[in-house]
Protein backbone atom coordinates (compact mmCIF):
# COMPACT_ATOMS: atom_id res chain seq x y z
CA UNK A 1 0.00 0.00 0.00
CA UNK A 2 1.41 3.26 -1.06
CA UNK A 3 0.50 6.35 0.90
CA UNK A 4 1.52 9.93 0.44
CA UNK A 5 3.07 10.60 3.81
CA UNK A 6 5.38 13.52 4.45
CA UNK A 7 8.94 12.46 5.00
CA UNK A 8 12.03 14.19 6.24
CA UNK A 9 13.67 13.99 2.82
CA UNK A 10 10.80 15.59 0.84
CA UNK A 11 10.21 18.65 2.98
CA UNK A 12 11.23 21.02 0.23
CA UNK A 13 8.83 19.55 -2.31
CA UNK A 14 5.38 20.93 -2.85
CA UNK A 15 2.30 18.74 -3.04
CA UNK A 16 0.72 18.45 -6.48
CA UNK A 17 -2.01 21.01 -7.14
CA UNK A 18 -5.45 19.37 -7.18
CA UNK A 19 -7.43 22.41 -8.39
CA UNK A 20 -8.45 22.90 -12.00
CA UNK A 21 -7.38 26.19 -13.55
CA UNK A 22 -10.60 27.66 -14.99
CA UNK A 23 -9.09 30.88 -16.35
CA UNK A 24 -8.42 29.51 -19.87
CA UNK A 25 -11.92 28.05 -19.98
CA UNK A 26 -13.45 31.43 -19.01
CA UNK A 27 -11.37 33.13 -21.71
CA UNK A 28 -12.65 30.71 -24.35
CA UNK A 29 -16.26 31.16 -23.18
CA UNK A 30 -15.99 34.95 -23.37
CA UNK A 31 -14.59 34.74 -26.91
CA UNK A 32 -17.46 32.44 -27.91
CA UNK A 33 -19.96 34.81 -26.33
CA UNK A 34 -18.57 37.73 -28.32
CA UNK A 35 -18.67 35.70 -31.53
CA UNK A 36 -22.32 34.77 -30.96
CA UNK A 37 -23.24 38.35 -30.08
CA UNK A 38 -21.71 39.60 -33.32
CA UNK A 39 -23.20 36.91 -35.58
CA UNK A 40 -26.73 36.75 -34.07
CA UNK A 41 -28.00 39.99 -35.68
CA UNK A 42 -26.76 38.79 -39.05
CA UNK A 43 -28.88 35.66 -38.80
CA UNK A 44 -32.12 37.54 -38.13
CA UNK A 45 -31.71 40.00 -41.01
CA UNK A 46 -33.46 37.59 -43.35
CA UNK A 47 -33.49 37.30 -47.09
CA UNK A 48 -34.99 40.05 -49.24
CA UNK A 49 -38.11 38.66 -50.91
CA UNK A 50 -40.71 40.26 -53.18
CA UNK A 51 -43.97 39.22 -51.56
CA UNK A 52 -47.07 38.57 -53.68
CA UNK A 53 -50.14 40.79 -53.58
CA UNK A 54 -53.14 39.66 -51.60
CA UNK A 55 -56.75 40.70 -51.33
CA UNK A 56 -57.01 39.37 -47.79
CA UNK A 57 -57.97 41.78 -45.05
CA UNK A 58 -54.98 42.74 -42.89
CA UNK A 59 -54.96 41.40 -39.36
CA UNK A 60 -55.81 43.77 -36.54
CA UNK A 61 -52.57 43.44 -34.62
CA UNK A 62 -52.68 46.63 -32.62
CA UNK A 63 -55.54 46.86 -30.19
CA UNK A 64 -56.50 50.29 -29.01
CA UNK A 65 -55.63 50.49 -25.32
CA UNK A 66 -58.33 51.35 -22.80
CA UNK A 67 -57.59 54.66 -21.11
CA UNK A 68 -58.86 55.24 -17.59
CA UNK A 69 -58.32 58.70 -16.15
CA UNK A 70 -58.95 60.12 -12.70
CA UNK A 71 -58.83 63.90 -12.48
CA UNK A 72 -57.89 66.02 -9.45
CA UNK A 73 -61.52 66.13 -8.30
CA UNK A 74 -61.67 62.31 -8.33
CA UNK A 75 -63.94 61.97 -11.39
CA UNK A 76 -63.49 58.80 -13.42
CA UNK A 77 -63.20 58.74 -17.20
CA UNK A 78 -63.07 55.66 -19.42
CA UNK A 79 -61.77 56.54 -22.88
CA UNK A 80 -62.43 60.26 -22.19
CA UNK A 81 -66.06 59.57 -21.24
CA UNK A 82 -67.20 60.44 -17.70
CA UNK A 83 -68.24 57.38 -15.70
CA UNK A 84 -69.96 57.00 -12.34
CA UNK A 85 -67.78 55.02 -9.93
CA UNK A 86 -70.66 52.67 -9.11
CA UNK A 87 -70.88 51.68 -12.80
CA UNK A 88 -67.14 51.08 -13.21
CA UNK A 89 -67.22 47.31 -12.41
CA UNK A 90 -69.93 46.73 -15.04
CA UNK A 91 -68.09 48.77 -17.68
CA UNK A 92 -64.82 46.95 -16.99
CA UNK A 93 -66.59 43.58 -17.16
CA UNK A 94 -68.02 44.54 -20.56
CA UNK A 95 -64.57 45.55 -21.82
CA UNK A 96 -63.09 42.27 -20.58
CA UNK A 97 -65.92 40.25 -22.16
CA UNK A 98 -65.39 41.88 -25.58
CA UNK A 99 -61.63 41.24 -25.50
CA UNK A 100 -59.88 38.23 -26.98
CA UNK A 101 -58.95 35.91 -24.09
CA UNK A 102 -55.63 35.13 -25.76
CA UNK A 103 -54.70 38.81 -25.84
CA UNK A 104 -56.35 40.91 -23.14
CA UNK A 105 -56.48 44.65 -23.76
CA UNK A 106 -53.82 47.00 -22.46
CA UNK A 107 -55.13 49.51 -19.90
CA UNK A 108 -53.50 52.91 -19.42
CA UNK A 109 -54.30 54.35 -16.00
CA UNK A 110 -53.80 58.09 -15.71
CA UNK A 111 -54.29 59.68 -12.30
CA UNK A 112 -53.68 63.18 -11.03
CA UNK A 113 -50.61 63.40 -8.82
CA UNK A 114 -52.59 64.99 -5.97
CA UNK A 115 -54.99 62.07 -5.66
CA UNK A 116 -55.04 59.79 -2.66
CA UNK A 117 -53.13 56.53 -3.24
CA UNK A 118 -56.11 54.53 -1.99
CA UNK A 119 -58.34 56.01 -4.71
CA UNK A 120 -56.02 54.80 -7.46
CA UNK A 121 -55.67 51.40 -5.80
CA UNK A 122 -59.47 50.96 -5.69
CA UNK A 123 -59.60 51.46 -9.46
CA UNK A 124 -56.71 49.03 -9.92
CA UNK A 125 -58.56 46.52 -7.73
CA UNK A 126 -61.62 46.81 -9.97
CA UNK A 127 -59.42 46.29 -13.02
CA UNK A 128 -57.97 43.17 -11.44
CA UNK A 129 -61.41 41.87 -10.47
CA UNK A 130 -62.60 42.31 -14.08
CA UNK A 131 -59.57 40.36 -15.35
CA UNK A 132 -57.83 43.35 -16.92
CA UNK A 133 -54.33 42.78 -15.60
CA UNK A 134 -52.22 44.49 -18.28
CA UNK A 135 -52.22 47.89 -16.58
CA UNK A 136 -49.69 50.62 -17.29
CA UNK A 137 -49.47 53.69 -15.08
CA UNK A 138 -49.03 56.78 -17.23
CA UNK A 139 -46.54 59.34 -15.96
CA UNK A 140 -44.78 62.41 -17.27
CA UNK A 141 -41.05 62.11 -17.95
CA UNK A 142 -38.52 64.44 -16.40
CA UNK A 143 -38.33 66.42 -19.63
CA UNK A 144 -42.09 67.07 -19.50
CA UNK A 145 -43.10 64.62 -22.23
Amino acid sequence: MAMNLPSQRGRGRRAPMADINVTPMVDVMLVLLIIFMVTAPLLTAGVPVNLPDSRAKPLDQDQKPVQISIDAAGKLFVDKEAVNEALLPDILSQIAAKADPAKPPQVFLRADRKLDYGRVMRVMGELNRAGLNRVALVTVGQDGK
